[in-house]
């Protein structure tokens, strides 16, 4: 079931929202070659106990951290530990708050110091791909329209989208109907309701879509070892369009 939800609960939503946008701005500020990513992980728990929130993401499902990091070929997943990040890597990270009942969820992708232009540009179209699927976010729109556009602007580029794994409903639970596939033909699906909120996260391989799952039964990886790139926005359908609740200030 499609959950519609009410002004109020919209309204909790974004607090938990706000707190991993400022979460994921830590993030930022930390991001640089040599930090462990075991550290980052300990400042961004930190940070969202200290805003009232739970970190969403450790215990989920059984996994141990807070966030998820996962550099270059790493798509989803990663479990931080004693890695350090290199000058010339990307590292996407994943954050998951709940706070009075409700949950937030966002991801951005981050250049370790100087990056290739290659890298720079996956990045790039990654979010790109981002907003056009968020663009199609209106009250009697098809989901796939989301998908459709997000693939469009991806493979535009020559690079895929994961297919393994979706978008999703979010509210009351951090997972939560619909699912939101990165790729698929336009007007399918469910309409787009006033009071529908969706975490829309394009994951971008700049090789194939396939992907495989480490040893630690976590960390998707690229197949072919080629970089990956993904940005999640939380957003609420409104008779006005898309109020991403993840935005940056």
């Amino acid at each position: 079931m499609i959950h519609i939800r009410s002004k109020r609960e919209i309204d909790l939503i974004r607090k938990s929202c706000k707190i991993v946008v400022e979460a994921l701005d830590l993030v930022e500020e930390l991001i640089a070659p040599g930090i462990e990513t075991q550290r980052i992980d300990e400042e961004v728990e930190r940070f969202i106990v200290s805003q009232g929130g739970r970190p969403a993401f450790k215990g989920y499902n059984g996994f141990p951290a807070s966030a998820c990091i996962s550099i270059d070929r790493e798509v989803v997943h990663g479990i931080p530990g004693t890695r350090h990040l290199n000058a010339g890597e990307i590292v996407s990270v994943d954050i998951g708050v709940e706070c009075d009942g409700f949950y937030g969820d966002s991801a951005r992708t981050y250049s370790v110091a100087d990056v290739s232009v290659e890298k720079t540009h996956l990045m790039e179209v990654t979010l790109a791909s981002l907003s056009k699927g968020i663009e199609q976010v209106r009250a009697g729109a098809r989901l796939s329209d989301i998908s459709h556009a997000i693939q469009t602007e991806v493979e535009r580029a020559n690079y895929s989208v994961v297919r393994d794994l979706v978008g999703h409903g979010i509210g009351r639970k951090l997972h939560e109907e619909p699912q939101i596939p990165n790729y698929g033909k336009p007007n399918t699906g469910p309409r787009l309701k006033q009071g529908m909120v969706l975490a829309i996260e394009p994951m971008v391989n700049m090789g194939g879509y396939q992907v495989d799952t480490e040893a630690d039964n976590w960390t998707v990886v690229t197949s072919d070892g080629l970089p990956s790139a993904h940005f999640e926005h939380t957003v609420a359908v409104t008779d006005n369009g898309p109020e991403i609740l993840t935005r940056e200030p």
